[in-house]
């Protein structure tokens, strides 16, 4: 709908009239809107969507909104003044407020529909019409899409109002949720993890909502409380929002033949994704089946990749679903992560979440989403058995594929040249005996220490005697294994960019957000700071402050160690 790239690459965007002329719109310009869609965006009301890609919608703005914090690492990445958060049109615009935004931009956003699948299992009764056709978007929706430096980007409100997915919610998000979702991005962006980006933050000084939380103190695994929340809304910001529930949505409409046209929008929505997702990647010459069989390899592998990031750095998603699963292959949704940090393989943040999404349990857990990938793709292949066989190979060799990246992050974890089973499988399980921090530890060890007792400090469990000589021998194999004497430098330095010294850890977030509540955001800007460079040494200071074990307090402390919800 607009230019395609900036006028001038070197000059910054500091008006709100300047960000709007990157607008173009590739999702609603080449798919199908909603046909009973309300067209100027009047849609707050939960109903169902039987077809079309989309629902125009207006978002719902803040009252009294006051900005809190923006990302001045991504404001660079895309061009933009850090002047332009302060200016009046962009805390309109970013606040929910839509209606005084300039052309080309448009002053309503949309919401889509996605299906959801737990664990390859697909579910309808998370719908409010047990139909499937009222599920999706409840309180994000997108508001922009355009091209900076030549890349796209999609900006979507999380927390701006109702859309005919709401399922009777309000369509808010809390200032708690809206504060982890932003730092967590900035964090993850920060240690090197495809995820999406966190642009600004702002809360309402007058609207607050009840939503189900933890006593002081609680160890409960239920909330046990209604409390009083402060609203808030974080622009996250993506190359698309597509997830794999989205094409199971339509995959599952077409196999039941919901409609005349389902087969149809399938296809417009894998072309799509092809065009936002992987246009580089994969030659416009192809033939369309051969399309999808080359997307499905390179989803894969960007999803094996991504899932063993998250291992390496401790993160546990809490709730891989389909629908919490991007097709561009990078970290979405954080409502219930966590970080581990106690090494345990069944880590799991989130009580609704069970032992399948927990932290070594993800690449099966991505192993299910992929299936249910390819088996949306499978109704645009049955004329072409070729293809249709190369796609199920692929899917086949989906857990190879992971394996070896799985057995490649190991290796650079503890700086080897190649996997050692043995050598890991005799760690891990060290680790749990005497309860390691998982992130410490591994920082600890990229030193190359020479005796065992110099990784007791990254220890919750002081080991017996004859733990410390279990560890002294495994310290003893693995530096032979390396070959410390003559590269402990190169290698101390390499393990040092893998393993980071900085991540996060919820207890000493919780302080942010509650601060936030009283009107004080100067921990946010701290913790964005810290967070921004995992992998560098920081003052004394803050490694006093945030590089140490977890206390004991908060160990089954809910809202700390786990939660059951998370808005």
């Amino acid at each position: 709908m607009a230019n395609d790239s900036n006028s001038d690459l070197n000059s910054k965007i500091s008006t709100i009239e300047e960000f709007a002329k990157l607008a173009n719109y590739s999702l609603m310009d080449s798919l199908n809107v909603d046909p009973d869609a309300n067209q100027d965006g009047n849609e707050h009301q939960p109903r169902q969507v039987y077809s079309g890609h989309y629902v125009p919608v207006t978002p719902t703005p803040l009252p009294a909104p006051e900005y809190i914090a923006h990302s001045s690492t991504f404001f660079e990445e895309l061009g933009l003044d850090d002047g332009l958060v302060q200016t009046q049109g962009f805390q309109h615009i970013f606040s929910g407020d839509l209606s005084n935004a300039p052309a080309p931009m448009l002053k309503l956003g949309w919401a889509t529909g996605y299906a959801l699948s737990i664990y390859g299992t697909e579910y309808t009764q998370q719908c409010p019409f047990r139909t499937g056709n009222g599920y999706g978007d409840g309180r994000a929706m997108s508001i922009f899409e355009g091209i900076f430096k030549g890349k796209r980007w999609e900006m979507q409100l999380k927390g701006g109002g109702r859309t005919p997915y709401c399922r009777g919610g309000d369509g808010r998000a809390v200032l708690r949720s809206s504060v982890r979702e932003f730092l967590a991005q900035e964090a993850m962006h920060a240690l090197g993890i495809p995820t999406s980006r966190s642009l600004s933050l702002f809360v309402s000084k007058s609207e607050q909502v009840h939503r189900p939380w933890y006593f002081e103190g609680s160890q409960s695994n239920d909330p046990e409380t209604m409390v009083a929340n402060s609203v808030a809304i974080s622009t996250r910001v993506a190359p698309s929002f597509i997830r794999v529930g989205q094409l199971e949505l339509f995959a599952r409409r077409t196999r039941s033949n919901a409609y005349p046209t389902a087969l149809k929008e399938l296809e417009m929505l894998v072309r799509h994704v092809i065009d936002r997702e992987y246009q580089a990647e994969i030659d416009p010459a192809l033939t369309f089946p051969n399309k999808l069989v080359k997307i499905a390899q390179l989803f894969r592998d960007r999803l094996c990749s991504l899932i063993a990031d998250w291992i390496r750095v401790g993160y546990c998603q809490g709730n891989f679903n389909g629908d919490n699963c991007p097709v561009g292959g990078y970290t979405l949704d954080y409502g219930p992560f966590g970080f581990c940090e106690m090494f345990d393989p069944v880590f799991q943040p989130w009580t609704g979440g069970g032992r399948h999404f927990s932290f070594l349990n993800q690449p099966l857990a991505a192993q299910q989403n992929f299936n249910m990938f390819c088996k949306s793709l499978e109704p645009l292949l049955q004329e072409e058995p070729n293809a249709h066989e190369a796609l199920l190979q692929i899917r086949d060799e989906f857990i190879h594929v992971m394996q070896q990246k799985v057995e490649t992050m190991w290796a650079g974890k503890l700086g080897l040249e190649r996997y050692d089973s043995e050598l890991v499988e005799q760690l891990l399980t060290l680790m749990i005996n005497n309860r390691a921090d998982f992130n410490m530890f591994f920082r600890e060890l990229s030193h190359v220490p020479e005796e065992a007792s110099a990784l007791v400090g990254s220890f919750y469990k002081n080991p017996t005697q004859e733990q410390l000589d279990q560890w002294q021998q495994w310290l003893d194999q693995w530096r032979t294994a390396i070959n410390a004497d003559e590269q402990q430098t190169s290698v101390s330095h390499a393990m040092k960019q893998v393993n980071p010294k900085y991540t996060w850890r919820e207890w000493l977030v919780v302080p942010a957000y509650q601060q936030a509540e009283l009107g004080n955001y100067a921990l946010i800007k701290e913790l964005q700071e810290v967070l921004s460079n995992p992998y560098q040494e920081q003052s004394q200071e803050m490694e006093d402050k945030y590089y140490r074990l977890r206390p004991e307090e908060f160990y089954r402390m809910g809202g700390v160690s786990h939660y059951s919800c998370s808005s």
